[in-house]
């Protein structure tokens, strides 16, 4: 999967979300931990958002892709953005899965994982 492609699939996974009502807070949030690919606010609860794009199931789909050390860096990664609000919110982990990106078909998975 090229950069463009994965670009096209947090565009349209942040389009998605936003119809379903989420607010973008921040893209591709980047700390030495790891990046988180978008934050929401869905009402009061953060949201950290994982959005995977997979256009084969030759190694198993998207929600395999999201890995358990995948899922500890975003978990890092989420502490650290905490840490810089002052306060904590409630927090959840989504995932958006997406097979195909030209046919829009997308999973949403909230509390995807989490601790």
């Amino acid at each position: 999967m090229s950069q463009e492609s994965g670009a096209k699939a947090e565009d349209a996974a942040a389009a998605y979300l936003e119809r379903q009502g989420l607010k973008i807070l921040n893209r591709n949030y980047r700390c030495r931990y790891g990046e988180i690919d978008l934050i929401c606010r869905d009402g009061s609860t953060l949201v950290f958002v994982e959005v995977r794009l997979r256009t084969s199931a030759r190694y198993g789909g998207a929600a395999a892709s999201i890995t358990s050390k995948k899922q500890g860096r975003l978990l890092t990664a989420a502490r650290h953005y905490l840490s810089s609000l002052g306060s904590m919110p409630e927090c959840r982990f989504d995932a958006l899965l997406i097979e195909e990106l030209q046919t829009g078909q997308m999973q949403w998975i909230r509390n995807a994982f989490g601790e």
